[in-house]
């Protein structure tokens, strides 16, 4: 029943945005779906299945949203449609990924390994039927490679590098909190892929001016 499904994931997500996940009940779900608690436990066999899957969702929402990210004709503020070059292409995954870790909890636990009881259980490794949804190590290992896939020959290294980059504003975001503006100088990728400044990797720079530098 996908169109069951798709309800009681909705319904669990807005619980789940309400309340801490023990205290989010199925009945409740299930009402809010608009279906029995029985169709429920068959969608999902119990909460257990219910919060597995809602991991599931939030990996693959992120993933997807990567992959718009990478798409030449997405578009990215100051450049013309379908100009991007591979630095604003690295550049908006890099903004994706911040963006995305900050508004929705499963996807930072996902990305960083720290879960809270306020979460379903975190999932185990792996990617094998019946486990809910990569690690983080993996996760980023994906993220990286749909990046050089889509940018070839951009190198992989350069794709994770960005990557951890931005998790690493997930975990200490700045103390201005500057956001996606820093991040594409961070990662050298101005408007029409101009460099900002730093030590050049692939043809791009790493990481531009910063006023705070002499004082680290």
């Amino acid at each position: 029943m996908p169109a069951a499904r798709e309800s009681l994931l909705r319904a669990a997500e807005a619980a789940l945005s309400a309340q801490p996940w023990p205290a989010v009940r199925m009945t409740e779900v299930a009402a809010v779906a608009g279906v029995s608690r029985q169709t429920l436990y068959n969608e999902f066999g119990g909460k257990a299945g219910l919060g597995r899957a809602l991991v599931r969702r939030a990996a693959d929402r992120y993933l997807d949203g990567v992959d718009r990210a990478l798409r030449p004709e997405a578009p990215i503020p100051g450049t013309a449609r379908g100009s991007a070059c591979a630095a604003e292409r690295l550049a908006a995954v890099a903004e994706w990924t911040v963006r995305e870790a900050r508004a929705q909890p499963l996807v930072r636990a996902l990305l960083t390994g720290c879960w809270d009881g306020a979460l379903p259980s975190p999932p185990t490794m792996g990617l094998r039927p019946g486990q809910a949804a990569p690690g983080p190590a993996e996760l980023v290992r994906a993220v990286s490679e749909r990046a050089a896939t889509a940018l070839a020959p951009e190198p992989a290294q350069r794709c994770e590098l960005v990557v951890r980059l931005a998790l690493s504003y997930v975990l200490a975001p700045g103390a201005d909190d500057a956001g996606p503006g820093r991040l594409l100088r961070l990662t050298g990728a101005g408007p029409a892929g101009a460099a900002v400044g730093g030590a050049a990797v692939g043809g791009a720079a790493l990481s531009g001016p910063n006023r705070t530098a002499g004082v680290r």
